[in-house]
C-alpha cells in the first residue's frame, strides 16, 4: 500500500493512497484559520469504525441477518502530553432491524475485533479497544477489553 499527501498551505494537506481517492485534511492550532477538513488523529478514528463497521455488515450479510441500520460510534480517550495519542478506545455498535439475533450481533463485533479489522489490531497495540452493542436503542452486549 502506498499513500501521497500535497501541502495545501496552513497545516492543509491533501492526500490519496491506492484507491485514488483525494481526502482533505487540516488542524487548527492557535494563530491558525480554524479548520477546514477533518484532522489525522480524527481520520484514524473514522478509520476504526468504518473498517470494523464494514466487517460487522459483510458478516451480518453473509449470515443472511436483516438489519435496517448500523452506525458504530467511538470514543477515544487522549493523551495530555504529546505524543497526544490515543489511551483508550470505547466503541458503540448501534444496530437497527426486527428479530436481529443478538447472538448473531455479538458473533460479527467478535469476530470482527478478533481476527479481521486491521485497523483495531493495529490500534490495540498501543491502547485497549473496549465495546458495546445496542438493538433498537437498547444495551444488549457489554464486550471485554480486545487486548493485543
Amino acid at each position: 500500500m502506498k499513500a501521497v499527501v500535497k501541502y495545501q498551505g496552513g497545516l492543509a494537506f491533501v492526500g490519496k493512497a491506492d484507491s485514488n481517492h483525494w481526502v482533505a485534511m487540516d488542524s487548527n492550532l492557535q494563530g491558525l484559520p480554524p479548520a477546514a477538513a477533518t484532522s489525522p488523529k480524527e481520520l484514524a478514528l473514522l478509520a476504526l469504525c468504518g473498517c470494523t463497521g464494514m466487517d460487522v455488515a459483510s458478516l451480518l450479510n453473509k449470515r443472511r441477518v436483516a438489519f435496517r441500520s448500523l452506525a458504530v460510534e467511538a470514543q477515544a480517550d487522549v493523551a495530555a502530553e504529546h505524543p497526544r495519542v490515543f489511551t483508550r478506545i470505547a466503541l458503540t455498535y448501534r444496530l437497527e432491524g426486527d428479530e436481529v439475533p443478538v447472538a448473531e450481533i455479538e458473533r460479527a463485533i467478535k469476530l470482527s475485533q478478533e481476527r479481521y479489522c486491521s485497523v483495531s489490531a493495529m490500534m490495540r497495540k498501543n491502547c485497549p479497544i473496549h465495546w458495546t452493542a445496542e438493538l433498537n436503542g437498547e444495551p444488549v452486549l457489554r464486550g471485554a477489553e480486545v487486548a493485543a
